[in-house]
């Protein structure tokens, strides 16, 4: 990957014009390059005057970026001494309410414990991201000048380096480093009863450019391949297998999950052109950095469950040669699903899980509760998806109206008819309502 690549997709978008501005500097390069007079043309002379005016004014450009970021750094490491201070603080003041209502200095409450290792991690997550800072602009730095010194053939880029990047203050400081430490301590002493791999594994992050599982990788393969196969014998299947000439009602009972199943791929596709645009959506979807999906975990998700979705619908299918009821099998497709949802297992990406279950209840009370963007983008999500919320609807009516799995009986048509035909059009207004709630909340 290309330093540029790498560095959009790594910085922290609240802090994006703070970087240094390696794209600019290099368009800067190339533009004097492409403007440079001929060797054939201008004598020695003029090209050197040329490369002269172009360095000054490259390496005052280098000295303003050099500027903006000693100075942003130093705020940065100012405001994180005051908020170490501060949790330190809490830390003591609890302690000692504790200790003269208790007697007991090691009693922490459970609540004022909890609240206090999420403090600490989200600290520490900040120390990170500024750690990660001072990495990205000094090695921005270190190749853009060695990029200068290779185009113009000369090696003013390496003394000026030497000169100003590596003694900047932004360099040299190691205070964040000793602040990472303290924090390591502190949490590992006070909070986790010194146990330090129980600190650490709340307090780590994973590093920048971390590469993603070879085991997931192969598992979403397999169930790519596999998807891809059973689709198009189900698609032979549904063609030459006789006996099935009302497909309306497996369509309805099947759709739905099916469009779920493809919108959780093509958001896995959207995470992946996020990461390689250099949007960091973890920090904008307010993700755990330590526990959130990748672009290839939702992928392979989605993928599985398209497989047993296929799978499901070709036991449809044959369903009479199996001597099996046809219309379980949608039932038991989607009771799988709803049961990868709801599992309360700490198993099974859990907390993916658990923070979709939370998006979609704050989306259900919207009027009542602050909202998120996560909140916003989820409901926009939904109001693409309002014919499988009829499809799922319509499931509920099926399997509550017939209870005759192996035939369809004249019943299931009241699914659609009458007294039921009112109720599509609530459900589907849902998500509109969901949409203008959050904004009647965001408005108050």
């Amino acid at each position: 990957m290309k330093f540029a690549e790498h560095l959009g997709a790594h910085i922290t978008p609240e802090w994006r014009k703070q970087y240094i501005q390696y794209e600019e500097m290099k368009a800067l390069l190339y533009a004097c390059m492409e403007q440079a007079p001929s060797e054939e043309v201008e004598d020695a002379e003029a090209i050197k005057q040329h490369f002269g005016k172009f360095e000054e004014k490259f390496f005052k450009y280098c000295d303003k970026e050099l500027l903006k970021i000693n100075t942003f750094f130093a705020e940065k490491l100012a405001e994180a001494n005051r908020r170490f201070s501060g949790l330190k603080s809490d830390l003591v003041n609890i302690r000692k309410d504790q200790e003269a209502k208790t007697g007991v200095r090691r009693y922490l409450p459970r609540s004022k414990q909890s609240d206090l290792k999420l403090a600490f991690s989200e600290f520490y997550l900040s120390l990170i991201l500024l750690q990660n800072y001072q990495n990205l602009n000094f090695t921005g730095f270190r190749k853009i000048l060695k990029k200068h010194d290779k185009l113009l053939r000369t090696d003013a880029g390496a003394k000026w380096r030497e000169d100003y990047v590596e003694t900047a203050p932004f360099n040299t400081n190691k205070d964040i480093n000793k602040l990472i430490s303290e924090t390591e301590g502190l949490v590992t002493r006070e909070l986790e009863d010194g146990d330090r791999g129980k600190a650490m594994k709340r307090l780590r992050v994973p590093p920048l450019g971390e590469k993603q599982s070879p085991w997931t990788t192969f598992k979403l393969g397999l169930f790519m391949g596999s998807f891809c196969v059973l689709s198009v014998v189900l698609a032979v299947s549904a063609v030459f297998v006789e006996g099935h000439d009302n497909w309306r009602i497996p369509v309805r009972l099947y759709r739905g999950p099916l469009m779920i199943i493809i919108t959780t791929f093509l958001l896995g596709i959207n995470i992946y052109g996020w990461r390689r645009a250099g949007v960091n959506h973890v920090l904008i979807f307010e993700l755990d950095p330590r526990k959130h999906m990748s672009d290839q975990q939702l992928m392979e998700v989605a993928a599985f469950f398209g497989v047993l979705w296929t799978l499901s619908a070709l036991l449809f299918v044959y369903s009479p040669e199996l001597s099996m009821p046809k219309y379980c099998h949608p039932l038991i497709l989607a009771c799988c699903m709803l049961l990868f949802l709801l599992n309360p297992l700490k198993i099974c990406l859990f907390e993916a899980r658990m923070w979709f279950l939370r998006i979609m209840a704050r989306i259900i009370a919207a009027p009542f509760c602050h909202v998120n963007f996560a909140d916003f983008w989820l409901a926009d999500q939904l109001n693409s998806l309002v014919p499988a919320l009829l499809d799922i609807e319509y499931m509920i009516c099926f399997y509550s109206t017939n209870h005759d799995w192996t035939a369809v009986t004249d019943g299931s048509k009241s699914c659609i008819d009458k007294e039921f035909i009112f109720r599509r059009p609530l459900i589907a207004i849902l998500p509109a309502w969901f949409r203008f709630a959050q904004c009647l909340r965001r408005y108050r």
